[in-house]
């Protein structure tokens, strides 16, 4: 999925910026990500390992994907030495997430 074809209509993040969008994520997940789950079928779960700037990191990325994706919902919990990103979409946008956890996963997979 290295083709962000997978990306609603709904996203108003300008087409030719999607790649560098889909690559930052990549970037932060694949230095950074030691967990996933999927608590529900609209609900995608991210453990990322706290360290010196990944916070600020995260919020950013949230930040901007809460602009042009109003569909997801982010919910950011900073606990010991971790970071937890809970990412929740409706019903329409169920696809999305199942090809964002996909990616996720592909990711984690080939660190």
């Amino acid at each position: 999925m290295s083709d962000p074809a997978w990306v609603p209509q709904s996203c108003t993040l300008p087409t030719e910026e999607r790649p560098l969008r889909v690559a930052e994520w990549d970037g932060l997940l694949s230095e950074r990500l030691t967990g996933l789950s999927r608590p529900g079928a609209l609900h995608l779960r991210l453990d990322v390992a706290d360290g010196p700037g990944v916070e600020e990191w995260v919020r950013d990325l949230v930040d901007r994907e809460r602009g042009c994706c109003s569909f997801f919902t982010f919910t950011l919990a900073v606990g010991d030495g971790g970071i937890g990103l809970d990412i929740e979409v409706d019903q329409a946008h169920e696809a999305v997430l199942e090809a964002l956890a996909a990616r996720t996963a592909a990711t984690r997979e080939q660190r």
